[in-house]
């Protein structure tokens, strides 16, 4: 059992507070913190976001909706962090919010509607912020930070399923070649992962801070999550033992090694340099990215 002096989270009090002022005078300057000191934003966001401050940043429709999206909606409610207290009961306030989010979404996007994977994003957004503020941070997720990837086709996914394959040669050969070997196509692995923003893959310590860094520097940071995933699980002959073919190396994948998912060993591997190496290939646009690896 945790000490007075300690939050969940494991950090002092006293380190708690000073973090959530220095926070408070950021929020209160983003603009300038963002367009002159970014460096120490990203620093302080690796470190993790104060929980009682993760909602700040950021009006849903009153109008019936498609009956089409209402209904798969509705059937994925209880689906979304059951046993987490927001959403434990059906129809309780926690799963009202979350398909009045989704519905408004589809109100707002009527040429997309709703894709599945969109749900457990929108359940983690409504864990630190009230309905009206999740949606439009849900909008900005899907339109800027993973834009396409919930529109019909999946063009998006599969085109950063190529990108984090060709990445994976670089960061770890091994990997690459046993996946290649069986061939072992990203779409398989990769989908839920990056569609939903590693939320249904990491532990929850994991998750926020995985978060954290996401909503302040962007896909990149579910690329980095993913390589150092399947490094740790493909990224030597001794590991790929156990997966000797592709069901075996699927079924690794769909159960990745507690060990390689705790906050602090995950964060630190993200920041690792082999991983930093990739870097300057993730921001570019995705359509040079793409040219510049296929031609590499």
């Amino acid at each position: 059992m945790r000490g007075s002096t300690e939050n969940a989270e494991g950090i002092p009090h006293e380190v708690l507070r000073q973090r959530e002022s220095k926070w408070l005078e950021m929020l209160n300057s983003w603009d300038k913190w963002m367009a002159k000191k970014h460096k120490k934003v990203k620093e302080r966001c690796q470190k993790g976001i104060p929980p009682s401050l993760r909602g700040r940043g950021l009006e849903l429709d009153d109008q019936p909706g498609d009956p089409k999206w209402i209904d798969i909606i509705e059937r994925d409610l209880h689906r979304q962090f059951p046993f987490h207290e927001m959403f434990a009961a059906r129809g309780g306030h926690g799963q009202q919010d979350l398909f009045r989010v989704l519905k408004a979404y589809t109100l707002h996007r009527p040429e997309e509607g709703y894709c599945q994977a969109q749900a457990p994003i929108a359940a983690v957004l409504l864990m630190h912020m009230p309905a009206e503020d999740a949606f439009w941070v849900l909008v900005q997720i899907c339109e800027k930070y993973l834009p396409g990837y919930y529109s019909t086709g999946l063009e998006a996914i599969q085109l950063d399923g190529e990108i984090l394959y060709a990445l994976l040669r670089r960061v770890s050969p091994v990997a690459h070649r046993h996946l290649k070997k069986h061939k072992l196509e990203p779409i398989l692995y990769m989908t839920e992962w990056f569609m939903c923003a590693f939320s249904r893959t990491l532990p929850w310590a994991s998750v926020l801070r995985v978060w954290d860094m996401f909503l302040c520097e962007g896909v990149k940071i579910v690329f980095k999550v993913g390589l150092v995933l399947l490094k740790c699980m493909l990224g030597s002959q001794e590991k790929l033992k156990t997966a000797q073919g592709l069901y075996e190396t699927m079924e690794l994948l769909r159960a990745v090694k507690l060990q390689y998912m705790q906050e602090g060993f995950l964060v630190q591997e993200v920041q690792y340099k082999s991983i930093m190496a990739v870097l300057h290939f993730i921001v570019l646009p995705q359509h040079l990215l793409h040219a510049q690896l296929s031609s590499s």
